[in-house]
């Protein structure tokens, strides 16, 4: 498979469809971002690497970092992580107030906000640095020292926190969170914040397609179980009350971010990340979400 050509096919075909979408401006930050940048970066799992358009812009990952977290938590945990954070699709908006009230404070999954608090909390139990515990991860996997935080963006995230500090609140209330709310809300907005490239991300979510498997170490950070768990989990909930059309029209496990970044996998083949800040009515890049159904549409297959 010629994937240079297939990726640089793809980029031209979503760029003359004029999509343009809307940025993020419930964090002010973010509305800052240009809706023209759009990036294409593919890495196989043998290490070859073809990208298109502007793959070496830094843009913050924003809810892409939950997967991150939950892979550093989940191996500690193991299936006691399940107790505290479910496994279904949530079907709700990704920060809604009003599901926890019905399921006693358990979050549906660990990639809608809630969830995502509940595994922030859980590794802040463990590491007494959590957010230099999160970058070293990040940085490891994608094979540099230089992926940070956006410090202006994740100060605009904490200025506008409100929803995520009740929803902690809310949690903590039914015992589901031990941390202080506000260090918790901190950490979790940094993690948030974390600016990457396409092509850095790509690197970094080789973890999904490669059996757990560090590619740039060859270090077993997952079991085979554990990716596949994780791997399940993007496929049914990474795209909040769109993952069942992402799954019907792409057919592969991802997570989208509010930076305009969305990263998936094929098990066995490849990791792709697709950045475009212009989103969609649910909150998910709309040059990504149609370039990846090109994708899978030409190569012919999915996880299907």
């Amino acid at each position: 498979m010629d994937y240079q050509k297939l990726i640089e096919e793809i980029h031209a075909e979503v760029e003359q469809m004029n999509l343009h979408g809307q940025v993020a401006t419930y964090i002010p930050e973010l509305a800052k971002m240009d809706l023209h940048k759009f990036g294409i970066s593919l890495i196989t799992t043998q290490g070859e690497e073809f990208k298109v358009g502007h793959t070496n812009d830094k843009f913050s990952i924003q809810s892409i970092s939950k997967v991150f977290t939950l892979a550093m938590v989940f191996p500690k945990e193991k299936d006691n992580l399940w107790k505290r954070v479910g496994v279904e699709p949530s079907g709700n908006a990704f920060n809604s107030l009003a599901q926890l009230e019905y399921e006693n404070g358990v979050p549906r999954n660990p990639l809608i906000n809630a969830g995502a608090l509940v595994v922030t909390d859980l590794l802040r139990s463990k590491e007494p640095d959590a957010l230099g515990a999160i970058l070293g991860f990040i940085n490891r996997l994608a094979g540099t020292n230089q992926i940070i935080p956006n410090k202006d963006i994740a100060q605009s995230e904490l200025n506008h926190s409100s929803r995520n500090k009740a929803l902690a609140h809310f949690m903590k209330s039914f015992g589901n969170i031990t941390s202080p709310v506000n260090e918790l809300i901190e950490t979790y907005c940094y993690q948030c914040a974390i600016e990457m490239t396409a092509s850095e991300l790509a690197q970094a979510f080789l973890l999904f397609a490669n059996h757990g498997i560090n590619s740039l170490t060859e270090q077993q950070l997952l079991t085979l179980s554990q990716t596949k768990r994780i791997n399940a989990i993007m496929q049914t909930c990474g795209f909040y009350d769109e993952a069942g059309e992402f799954a019907f029209k792409v057919g592969l496990p991802g997570k989208s971010g509010v930076g305009g970044g969305i990263a998936a996998v094929l098990p066995n083949q490849f990791s792709v990340v697709v950045w475009s800040p212009g989103l969609n009515a649910k909150g998910n890049s709309l040059k990504g979400m149609k370039a990846l159904e090109l994708l899978t549409t030409k190569l012919g297959h999915s996880v299907f």
